[in-house]
């Protein structure tokens, strides 16, 4: 019984998936940053560019963090209901 216990517990504690929503929450930042230069230097293009791609970035981070942990736990969740 501890066997098995302890396979599912490996199987829950999993961190996989949590480098996933990097990668767009760095493009939001470098957007952000653009935003900030745009706005300093009074440009209108880099401000708008900046507050574009800040604005994809944190949607995509909030995309890439659902599709990456959120499916596990619902597919758990599913396997649990039969």
């Amino acid at each position: 019984m501890r066997k098995a216990r302890a396979i599912v517990r490996a199987a829950n504690d999993d961190e996989g998936g949590h480098a996933a929503p990097l990668v767009p929450s760095l493009a939001g930042a470098a957007g952000a940053v653009v935003l900030a230069i745009g706005v300093a230097a009074d440009s209108d293009v880099a401000a708008i560019v900046g507050g574009v791609v800040l604005a994809v970035g944190l949607l995509a981070t909030t995309l890439a963090y659902h599709m990456a942990i959120d499916y596990g736990i619902y597919k758990r969740l599913d396997d649990l209901e039969k």
